[in-house]
Order: C-alpha cells, then structure tokens, then sequence
C-alpha cells in the first residue's frame, strides 16, 4: 500500500524529484569535474563535447528511461519497503541513504553509458513503430528501424569514448574526499540514533503488549497517535547520547551495548508474537539479512583501530549491496 503524507504519495513523489534531480546532478558532475578528451587538446572542442554534450546526452538517457518506468519505480519503491518491512526504522534512513549514495558513485557512473545506448535505441524504436498497433511472432523488424537505432546509439557510444579514459576517476575522488572522512560522524549519528529508538521500542513493546510499531509490517496505526510522548523522549535521548558520544564519554559505550541487547531481544519477541497473532505473517529473509548486517555493523566494530573501520566500511557496502538487489530483484518482481 502507498505511504501518503496529506494526500501526496511518497513514492510517487520521489519519482518525480528523481526525474527532476538526476539530469541536475548530471550536468553537475561535468561542471566541476576536469574531464578531458584524450583525443584533442582543444579547449573549445573540450567545452562542447565534456560540459554540454556528454551532460546533455546522459541526462536524457535516464529522463527517458525514469519516465518511461515512472509507475513501475514507484511500485517499487511501494513493494519495497514491505520486503525490508522487518529492518528497524532506526536504521531504515541512514542505511537507505548509504545504498544510494553507493548507487550514485558506483552503480550509475558505470551502467549510465550501457543505459544511454539503450535509451537512445529505445527513443529510436518507438519513433519509427509508432504506428505499428499489432505485433506478432513472427514480425519482421524494417531496415529503416534497424538503421535509425545503430544510428541513434552512436550518440551515446561517441560520448562515452570521449571520456572512457577518465570515467572511473569521479567515484574514486567522491568515496575518498567526501564519503570516507564524514563516516566517524555518520556513524556517531547512526550509533545514537539507534540506542535511543531501541529504548523507545522497548518502551513500546511493554506499553501496548504486542508487535513494535518499529520492527515489523503489521502494525496497528491507531495505536500510534498514543505514544507521542515516548517520541519526545527519543529526541531527547538521540540528543544526549549523541552529546556523549561526540565528547568521549566512554559511559557512552555501556548505553550501545544495551541498545543493542534491547533490540536483539525485541526482534525475538516480535519474530515470536508476529507468528502466533497473524496468520498472514512473513518473516522476509531478506530484511531479516540486512537487518543483521545493519545491527552488527552498529554495535561489534566500535574500536578505534583501522582493521575496526575499515570492517565497518565493509559492512556498509555490504548493506547497501544487500538493499540494492532487494531493490533490483523487486522491481523485476513488481506487478
């Protein structure tokens, strides 16, 4: 079902702010990075083809591409939040927004110029069968169709050489300038946030003697409403552990290390109760996957020592590997 925020549909939302920020973010990229041709040292021809064209040409691709998928992504993103319904909220956000930064300097710099082939392609396709109604078996494809697609795709592949020689060095220059030195405090952030909704939960857990609005699908939503004060208390302890933590307080360590108690034990009761009181319940392997990965990752590497970091990075690519094949394999699925 659609999460609705008065009356607007979430994930219909973020489909249109995608189609809105991807080109954006695109013609960013050639803005301020110092790509080059390999083939001419001319500085006119440089502009055109790196800060126009290849920006241009790759902004259209995904436009085409997200508007031609538009109700299937955002159907997705509806399914997919179900699949990962067992993942802590706590944990939903900043791991959510890990998989995409992944996506946006690993996963789209590499398939972007395989998608413009395709989108490019595509355009052609739809542009000379346009008038075609009726599509059987056995078809044949006209030449000036073929013709206008290898034509069609040249414009991407062109871009694509034109700057092949330098296109893996902007995921590089992003993860070890801008993701890895803001991780201690990402984490910090995370490492609160969570003990601070573990307590809030088990809080919860108590109060209403049933599922935890936090940690699983099924959830009464009329029961919500009622615990407004328990979320002012969790604000307050997000604050105060945070303050700890950016202080070194090592008391710091004994409150991680019973968030993390308090939410292993609520899982088991949730896991439990869930089975016995819905008949419809699912245990989605695969959110029960990430959540351990989320939870582990939060919790056991927490020393200072590099071997300690460099796991938790680990763990974070493996998250966000984790939450984007739910997303792939879910869209794939999606009706």
């Amino acid at each position: 079902m659609s999460k609705q925020v008065k009356g607007v549909i979430i994930s219909r939302l973020i489909v249109v702010l995608a189609i809105i920020l991807v080109p954006i973010s695109t013609f960013l990229i050639y803005v301020f990075v110092d790509f080059n041709l390999w083939y001419s040292t001319d500085q006119i021809l440089t502009f055109w083809i790196i800060k126009i064209v290849c920006p241009l040409v790759f902004s259209i691709s995904w436009l085409f591409i997200l508007i031609l998928f538009a109700n299937r992504l955002a159907n997705t993103m509806d399914s997919f939040d179900e699949v990962i319904g067992v993942v802590p909220s706590r944990l939903k956000f900043f791991y959510g927004i890990n998989a995409v930064y992944i996506l946006f300097i690993f996963v789209f710099p590499v398939i972007t110029p395989i998608i413009s082939v395709l989108s490019f392609a595509s355009f052609a396709w739809r542009l000379t069968t346009f008038r075609k109604e009726n599509w059987e078996d056995d078809t044949k494809v006209s030449f000036l169709t073929k013709f206008t697609m290898g034509f069609f795709a040249l414009i991407p592949i062109f871009c694509t050489i034109s700057i092949i020689h330098k296109y893996l060095d902007l995921p590089i220059f992003l993860w070890n300038e801008i993701w890895v030195p803001i991780l201690p405090y990402l984490f910090d952030i995370s490492y609160s946030l969570f003990t601070a909704l573990a307590i809030g939960s088990l809080i919860i857990l108590f109060s209403n003697s049933g599922i935890s609005e936090y940690e699983q699908i099924f959830v009464d939503t009329t029961k919500q409403k009622k615990y407004w004060n328990v979320r002012i208390l969790e604000a307050f302890l997000f604050a105060f552990f945070l303050f700890l933590d950016l202080y070194d307080y090592e008391v710091i360590e004994f409150f991680y290390i019973a968030g993390f108690v308090i939410i292993i034990f609520i899982s088991i009761v949730n896991f439990i109760r869930g089975k016995s009181k819905y008949k419809g319940f699912k245990s989605h392997l695969f959110g029960y996957l990430i959540a351990a990965v989320f939870i582990g990752s939060n919790v056991v590497f927490t020393s200072d020592s590099v071997l300690s970091f460099n796991l938790r990075i680990y763990s974070l690519l493996i998250s966000a590997i984790l939450y984007i094949v739910v997303l792939i394999y879910t869209f794939y699925q999606v009706e």
